[in-house]
C-alpha cells in the first residue's frame, strides 16, 4: 500500500510517495518557483527515486503544470502513478477552522468548505486547494484525503482558545485560537512516548517545532492544552519571517503614521519580520555566520528569538505543573545545538539539565540531550509530517 503525500504552498509543491506501514520512502521531490519568471535552464523540479535524481528545467506556470511535470518524472524513473496501486493521496491543509478536525475524504463540498476557510488562512488554504484540484484531475480514481494542521488543537480548553474580545463578534467571525503544525506536534509527542517507553497518557510534554515557521505546544496526558500559534500562524514565537507576538497597537500605529494599508502591514508581519526583519536573513545557518563576523543586528535577532522561546517554555512549565519531557523538532530544533543550549540554559532549578556533549553530537536519530540525572527528559526527535499524513490517509480509506 502506497500513499502520495502532497504539500502545496503558494509557489512550491513538496511531495513524497511512501508506504505508511513500512515507512519506506519510494520517491520524493519538490516543485519550486511556480508562477515565477525564470531562465529556461533553471532547475524548477527535482525528483528523487532511490539513488537517482531527475530534474526539470524551465518555468512552471501553475500548480497543475507542476504536478504534471512531477508525474512525468515519476514515470521516467519507472514509477507510473497511474498504475502504482495507490491507496490514497494525502494533502496537507493548513486551516480546518471549526469544521474539520479529523482526516477527511475530499469531495466537491469539502473543497468548497476549504475555500470558504481561506479568510482565516489567505496565504495557505488557496494554494492547498489548487494542489488538491490538480491532483484530483490527474488521479481521478484515487481517494484524496485532507489532513488539517489545526486538527490536533481542535479541543483546546476554552480558557486557552478564547480571545478576550466581544464574544458575539468572535463567534460570528470564527475568532479563536486554532493552532498549527498540529500534525507535527501529534506525531512527535507520540514518538517521545515510544522513546521513553511510556504511554502518551502518562506524560506531560512541551514540544518545540522550530523551523522557518515555529510553534510550541503544551500536552497533558496526550491532549494539547495550549499552543503558541493562534487564529493564524502569525502568533507566538519569533520565526524566520514572521513577527510572532506583538502589541496589536503596532498595527494601528503603522496604518496611521507610516502610510501603510492592511495589505502592507500583512506583508510586513508575515514576510519581512522575525529573524529576517531584524537581521536581514531568515536562515539560521546564515544568521550564525553573521554572528561570527560581528554583524551588528544578527546577535540581537538571535537573542530576541531565544527570549521569546524561553517565555513560552516557562509559561508551559507553569501551565502543566509537572513536565516529563521537552522536545525539539523541525529544521532549527533538530539541527541547531546553540538554540537548544541557550533556550535551556539556567533551568537546573526546574529539574532541567543539559549534557553539552549529547547536545552537540552529530546524530539524526531521536536522542536524549539531557543528563542522566535530569528530572525532565530533554530530547531531539525528528518530525515526519509526511508519514503522519500518509498513515492518516491510509487509515481513513481502510
Amino acid at each position: 500500500m502506497k500513499v502520495l503525500v502532497i504539500n502545496s504552498g503558494s509557489s512550491s509543491i513538496k511531495y513524497q510517495l511512501l508506504d505508511p506501514a513500512t515507512t519506506d520512502v519510494c520517491a520524493h521531490g519538490v516543485v519550486q518557483r511556480i508562477g515565477e519568471a525564470v531562465e529556461s535552464n533553471a532547475v524548477t523540479v527535482e525528483h528523487t527515486s532511490g539513488e537517482k535524481t531527475l530534474e526539470y528545467q524551465g518555468p512552471i506556470a501553475d500548480h497543475a503544470q507542476g504536478l504534471r511535470v512531477a508525474f512525468d518524472l515519476f514515470s521516467a524513473s519507472g514509477q507510473d502513478l497511474a498504475h502504482a496501486d495507490l491507496a490514497a493521496v494525502g494533502h496537507r491543509v493548513v486551516h480546518g477552522g471549526e469544521v474539520f478536525y479529523q482526516p477527511t475524504l475530499i469531495t466537491d463540498a469539502v473543497v468548497q468548505a476549504i475555500v470558504d476557510l481561506s479568510s482565516l488562512a489567505p496565504l495557505h488554504n488557496p494554494p492547498n486547494v489548487i494542489g488538491i484540484e490538480s491532483a484530483r484531475a490527474l488521479l481521478p480514481d484515487v481517494p484524496q484525503v485532507a489532513v488539517f494542521d489545526t486538527a490536533f488543537f481542535h479541543n483546546l480548553p476554552a480558557a486557552a482558545k478564547t480571545y478576550a474580545i466581544d464574544a458575539e463578534i468572535a463567534a460570528a467571525h470564527g475568532v479563536r485560537k486554532y493552532g498549527f503544525h498540529g500534525t507535527s506536534h501529534d506525531y512527535v509527542s507520540g514518538q517521545v512516548a515510544a522513546f521513553l517507553g511510556k504511554d502518551r497518557t502518562e506524560l506531560n510534554q512541551v514540544v518545540l517545532h522550530l523551523g522557518n515557521g515555529a510553534s510550541a505546544s503544551a500536552i497533558r496526558a496526550g491532549q494539547a492544552v495550549d499552543t503558541s500559534m493562534g487564529l493564524t500562524p502569525l502568533e507566538g514565537l519569533v520565526m524566520g519571517t514572521r513577527s510572532g507576538d506583538l502589541d496589536p497597537g503596532i498595527i494601528f500605529h503603522l496604518i496611521r503614521t507610516a502610510d501603510m494599508d492592511v495589505n502592507d502591514v500583512d506583508a510586513l508581519l508575515n514576510r519581512n519580520s522575525g529573524i529576517k526583519g531584524i537581521s536581514g536573513v531568515n536562515d539560521f545557518r546564515e544568521l550564525g555566520r553573521l554572528i561570527e563576523t560581528g554583524h551588528p543586528t544578527a546577535k540581537l535577532a538571535f537573542d530576541v528569538y531565544i527570549h521569546r522561546l524561553r517565555r513560552y517554555i516557562g509559561a508551559y512549565l507553569i501551565e502543566l505543573g509537572k513536565v516529563d519531557a521537552i522536545t525539539f523538532t523541525a529544521g532549527v530544533g533538530e539541527n541547531d545545538a546553540k538554540v537548544r543550549a541557550e533556550s535551556m540554559a539556567g533551568l537546573e532549578r526546574y529539574g532541567i539539565r543539559i549534557d553539552a556533549d549529547r547536545n552537540t553530537a552529530k546524530d539524526r536519530t531521536a536522542r536524549r540531550i539531557s543528563t542522566d540525572d535530569s528530572d525532565v527528559s530533554v530530547l531531539v526527535v525528528p518530525t515526519n509530517e509526511e508519514l503522519a499524513i500518509a498513515r492518516a490517509a491510509a487509515d481513513l480509506v481502510g
